[in-house]
């Protein structure tokens, strides 16, 4: 265990914190409420960046930009949305400032004459902008399918702020589509789903359930909102991605027409979709350990790092030399990997260092590696050694790091499961949902009623209604009216 790390079993959200700083992801800003992204994190962040937007391009989708600033008025004509957000935007009033002296101290306030004809809000997401653009774009049905992504930062004024989980300012994606029929928006809406939940999985060795949300949690201004949610290690859902069939909503507020094979005009159907910087803590909450961060080794920036071993009359120079060797020949391969030759620190402070970031392979050479043609490799998840040839070095460093993704995933789907739980009152549900916690499948009628009573009064919510879950009948958990299917109830960060 790190000396500087809480452990989980003491303190959980200390744990979190602790390994985001001491991580070197993340710290806190001078400004309340924002965070610092430090070069560990960002790369992460990169490669998660690098990955999706491949995945993005391969469905057919373009990047492009948007402006920071939304006119007010936009944001005000879907009555939904505008409601959803109102309470989380920062607003633009003025367009500079000017020095005065208040108290005998020179001090900046906004200037009279620079107030802004029409107020501007500080994006907190950009349908209403970028649908007035595809009002613009789009005339006929050979315009469509519209297909756009925009990788941006976004404001949304929290009142309670953690670093990468819910911040005032994040980085993420946005994707935007308009189409021609209902049932290609849906299509698309459910494409992107799956493209998350790949994502999820197969990079960043993450369990998650897919399905639907519920009225009352869904987006705002949305027809309907698909999800995928993960569970972190301390039985708390995290939505990891969401997914929405904007139906015409935005397209009927901001006139979005196109005209048909028959030369009819039409309204256009939108989907948008999402992914952000919090699925870094997701990381963070789901592989790491009292030691640090254990990140995949399909996203983490240094995937090996080398430790030469030596002491006092050891040939330092030899040793060093077939580590570079060794480096050489996997980054050759295509791994990204350091070497840590550095003079006055010690093997072990190595050691921890690396766990620390999170490095899912180290290897250790020495003088008896050396002479018997090996390296040592020890991988980050269990700490398990394996002595490795350096005559078959990159196939074996491939096949641990590929042992070790897998085995995160497999792990992680474990924990899912051990903590799946069907409850079937709303009293064992309430004595349930704070210890052991998970996701507690409960039967519900369908009443935003009953949805909204569990939330009062134990701060769960329904995550999704999943879309593996079985049909099965039941009783409502709160007011015991017929059920056909089992929702997925959970507190949630």
């Amino acid at each position: 265990m790190a000396k500087s790390i809480t452990p989980r079993a003491e303190d959980y959200s200390r744990w979190y914190t602790d390994l985001v700083v001491e991580g070197r992801l993340a710290d806190y800003s001078p400004v309340k409420g924002c965070m610092v992204i430090r070069p560990h994190g960002y790369a992460v962040w990169e490669k998660m960046q690098r990955v999706l937007d491949r995945m993005f391009k391969e469905t057919g989708h373009r990047n492009a930009y948007f402006p920071l600033f939304i006119p007010k008025s936009f944001l005000a004509k879907e009555a939904e949305h505008v409601e959803g957000f109102a309470k989380e935007c920062a607003i633009v009033t003025h367009s500079r400032l000017m020095a005065v002296e208040v108290d005998g101290r020179r001090t900046l306030v906004p200037d009279p004459q620079s107030a802004l004809e029409e107020e501007l809000i500080v994006r907190p997401t950009s349908e209403t902008i970028i649908y007035a653009m595809f009002a613009k774009w789009v005339q006929s049905y050979r315009d469509l399918p519209l297909l756009i992504n925009q990788w941006a930062n976004v404001v949304r004024w929290e009142m309670r702020t953690r670093l990468f989980l819910r911040t005032t300012e994040f980085l993420w994606q946005e994707g935007h589509t308009a189409h021609a029929t209902a049932a290609e928006a849906e299509e698309e809406t459910r494409r992107m789903l799956d493209v998350y939940a790949t994502f999820a999985q197969e990079y960043m060795a993450i369990p998650v359930v897919q399905g639907i949300k519920t009225e009352r949690e869904k987006f705002a201004g949305a027809q309907h909102t698909y999800c995928i949610e993960a569970l972190m290690q301390d039985n708390r859902a995290l939505q990891a991605g969401t997914s929405h069939n904007l139906g015409q909503n935005f397209a009927r507020a901001f006139d979005l027409k196109f005209q048909n094979e028959s030369g009819e005009w039409e309204h256009a159907w939108n989907t948008s979709w999402g992914f952000s910087t919090r699925m870094v803590g997701a990381l963070v909450m789901t592989h790491g350990d009292d030691g640090g961060l254990v990140l995949p080794p399909r996203l983490a920036p240094i995937q090996v790092a080398i430790v030469p071993i030596w002491r006092g009359d050891d040939p330092r120079e030899r040793i060093v030399a077939a580590a570079r060797d060794v480096q050489r020949r996997l980054v050759a391969a295509g791994h990204e990997v350091e070497l840590d030759d550095r003079d006055g620190v010690t093997p072990g402070a190595k050691y921890h260092e690396w766990e620390l970031l999170g490095v899912p392979l180290r290897i250790e050479l020495g003088p008896k590696d050396l002479a018997g043609g090996a390296v040592m490799c020890v991988k980050r998840t269990n700490r398990a050694k394996r002595s490795v040839p350096l005559a078959e070095l990159e196939p074996q460093v491939r096949a641990l790091l590929d042992e070790i993704q897998r085995e995160m995933f497999e792990a992680a789907l474990a924990r899912r499961a051990a903590a799946t739980l069907a409850v079937e009152s709303y009293d064992e549900l309430k004595a349930r949902i704070d210890s052991p916690g998970g996701f507690l499948l409960a039967h519900w009628c369908g009443n935003a009623a009953c949805e909204g009573r569990v939330q009062e009064e134990t701060k769960a919510t329904i995550r999704c209604l999943a879309f593996d879950q079985p049909d099965e009948r039941g009783r409502c958990i709160v007011c015991g009216e017929a059920s056909g299917k089992r929702a997925h109830f959970a507190k949630a960060y």
